[in-house]
């Protein structure tokens, strides 16, 4: 190749190089726009937690939020909207729970506290029982059936405040709520006590799911969430009396699986129709609170990505897909069933982002990806810079999405400041109330800028 030749492809190539860069740029300044000035995750938000609530998986309530969100989905005029079927988990939190510490004839104090998810009911009197203080599995396997047999068995371990990455500190201490009412049981406990999983202090309890395993029914416990301020109190007082009672009331129940949907939109690709990307959310939430931020946020945040893309005309070379996933909560039934649809009708998917951890201010994106891959997604960060968004790393995704990874599909999860999340997360505070608008849909214009950038690119 003769040298003024090179140099004239070199030239072509840094223009056309400099051209794309420049025409992403101002597609991305337009999705920004839009999401602030144009949003309607905001809007959304507000009806499916002030006027739906609550939507615990099998509940009236998740059935209404199937139906609003095929509803909303169709208005946006997308090329396909349908439901895939599921069953799914029915427990029911039953009358308002009671607890209080007893430490004599006549003297009690009320502390908050909630059922956990699949937890089964006390008798319906209430249940009262000395208490027996735990940090940890090890702990209680030390003290050994003697001394935990016929009684409660109270979790204190608290999530670790040294920890940044508050996710972190949530799963160091989250295997004492799923696991520890059947460990306790197991050495003949009459129920287990667990300390919220809440990085403040404060008069919330927080519910989520526990499991008994292989657990015969007859070995079963009740279990339930203290607040942290609940926690504290119990925990100085048995260091002063380690001989006082714990009453608790709760009177809920399991129930058959039942039907329900995933809801899913798409828009079809022009280029590559057979090459999948897809956004999502869950659409369940538990039912003290509204769900706003767990995981209403992501369900919006997933339906706008879509929204804007039709809102600037924009025509995607591969198809883009949401999915509101029923059922993360207590079973992740939404999730595997479409994982299963996918490989059932072959559908090829490149590229799988979630939104499930809440509407805070976003930071940047996690992903399950080769070293390529995230090498290609790196050389990306440029354009999340000016809107300061641009912390990726290897590592991470969502639950929902879980079940697409196959070691080809990037998996993605949005990752906003996580220092408040838990203080809403499974509580009865986690309303609409809690959201900032702002906040919300910068989240919003992140996930559909990632996802413009797959399309144009892809891997």
């Amino acid at each position: 190749m003769n040298k003024p030749f090179f140099l004239s492809l070199l030239i072509l190539y840094c223009f056309v190089s400099n051209s794309q860069e420049s025409t992403h740029n101002k597609q991305i300044k337009t999705i920004y726009d839009l999401a602030l000035t144009q949003g309607n995750a905001y809007e959304w938000l507000d009806h499916l937690t002030n006027q739906i609530g609550g939507r615990l998986s099998g509940s009236l309530n998740a059935k209404r939020a199937v139906k609003w969100g095929q509803d909303e989905l169709s208005e946006i005029n997308l090329d396909r909207v349908y439901l895939q079927d599921l069953m799914v988990p029915k427990w029911v939190r039953g009358t308002f729970e009671y607890a209080s510490i007893i430490t004599g004839p006549g003297r009690s104090m009320n502390v908050p506290v909630c059922s956990l998810g699949g937890s089964i009911s006390t008798p319906s009197a209430g249940l009262q029982a000395k208490v027996v203080e735990v940090k940890n599995f090890e702990e209680l396997d030390s003290l050994g059936k003697k001394n935990i047999k016929g009684k409660f068995v109270f979790y204190n371990r608290a999530m670790p405040e040294n920890l940044i990455n508050t996710f972190d500190a949530y799963s160091k201490s989250v295997d004492q709520r799923s696991q520890g009412a059947a460990k306790a049981a197991r050495l003949g406990a009459v129920g287990v006590i667990v300390r919220s999983m809440n990085l403040r202090l404060d008069d919330f309890p927080h519910t989520g799911a526990m499991n008994y395993g292989d657990l015969p029914n007859k070995l079963r416990i009740p279990a339930a969430a203290i607040s942290t301020n609940g926690a504290q109190l119990l925990s100085s007082m048995l260091s002063l009396n380690d001989d006082l009672d714990f009453y608790l009331k709760q009177d809920c129940r399991n129930f058959p699986d039942v039907p329900s949907h995933n809801v899913v939109g798409e828009i079809k690709g022009s280029e590559f129709p057979d090459e999948i990307i897809v956004v999502g959310g869950h659409l369940d939430s538990w039912d003290l609170g509204d769900g706003a931020h767990d995981d209403g946020a992501g369900i919006v945040q997933s339906m706008e990505v879509l929204r804007l893309l039709k809102k600037m005309n924009y025509k995607p070379k591969r198809t883009i897909r949401v999915v509101l996933y029923m059922n993360e909560e207590n079973g992740l039934r939404g999730g595997t069933a479409y994982a299963k649809y996918a490989k059932n009708n072959n559908e090829t998917h490149i590229f799988a982002l979630e939104s499930d951890a809440g509407g805070f201010t976003p930071r940047g994106f996690v992903f399950e990806a080769t070293k390529k891959q995230f090498n290609t997604i790196t050389s990306w960060k440029p354009y999340f810079e000016p809107y300061m968004i641009d912390r990726f790393k290897l590592g991470g995704s969502g639950a929902d999405i879980g079940p697409l990874k196959n070691g080809i599909t990037v998996l993605s999860g949005l990752r906003p400041d996580s220092q408040r999340y838990f203080d809403y997360h499974h509580a009865a505070n986690d309303t609409f109330d809690a959201i900032n608008k702002r906040e919300l849909e910068l989240g919003a214009a992140a996930m559909t800028s990632l996802v413009y950038l797959v399309d144009q690119y892809g891997f």
